[in-house]
C-alpha cells in the first residue's frame, strides 16, 4: 500500500467531510458519547480547520485521512475507519512533526486509547490532563490529556 502525503485541495472536502464523520464517531463513542457529534461542516471553520497547514493522506487515488497543524501544535488528525491501523495516522503524524518546529503538543480526549498509543509511539509524553468543556460542543464535560513532543 502506497501512502501520499499531500497538501489539501477544495476538490477533497467532501471526502474530508466523510472521514471526519465517521471516524469522531468512534472517537467520541470512546470517550463522552456520541451524542456530542458535530459534523465537520458545522465546525471547520469555529475550530479553525484551515487555519494552519492542512494535508490528506492518498492511498490509490483516495483521501483515506487528513492532517492540520500549525508550527507548534497538531490540530486535527482523522483516518477512515478503514485504514485504521494500517499506517495511515503514523504516516500523518510523522509528515507533521517533520515539517513542523522542534517542540509540537496535541490535545485529545481522555479515553482515546487508540490515538494515545499512536502518540507516545510517536515520541510524545502526557504532561497535563484537563477537565472542562468539550471544545465545540461546550454543553458536554469533557477530560482532556496534553501530550508534547521534543526532537
Amino acid at each position: 500500500m502506497m501512502i501520499t502525503i499531500r497538501p489539501y485541495e477544495s476538490r477533497d472536502w467532501s471526502r474530508l467531510c466523510a472521514i471526519h464523520d465517521i471516524s469522531r464517531l468512534d472517537e467520541l463513542d470512546l470517550t463522552v458519547g456520541t451524542d456530542a457529534f458535530l459534523s465537520l461542516e458545522k465546525t471547520a471553520d469555529n475550530e479553525g480547520l484551515f487555519n494552519h497547514k492542512l494535508f490528506v493522506a492518498d492511498v490509490n487515488n483516495t483521501v483515506q485521512g487528513f492532517v492540520a497543524y500549525g508550527d507548534e501544535e497538531l490540530t486535527w488528525l482523522y483516518v477512515d475507519p478503514k485504514f485504521y491501523r494500517k499506517g495511515v495516522g503514523r504516516a500523518l503524524v510523522r509528515h507533521a512533526v517533520t515539517n513542523s518546529a522542534p517542540t509540537m503538543k496535541i490535545e485529545l480526549l481522555e479515553g482515546n486509547k487508540p490515538a494515545l498509543e499512536l502518540y507516545l509511539s510517536e515520541g510524545f509524553q502526557v504532561i497535563e490532563r484537563i477537565e472542562g468543556q468539550l471544545e465545540g460542543n461546550e454543553e458536554f464535560a469533557a477530560t482532556g490529556l496534553v501530550l508534547r513532543r521534543e526532537d
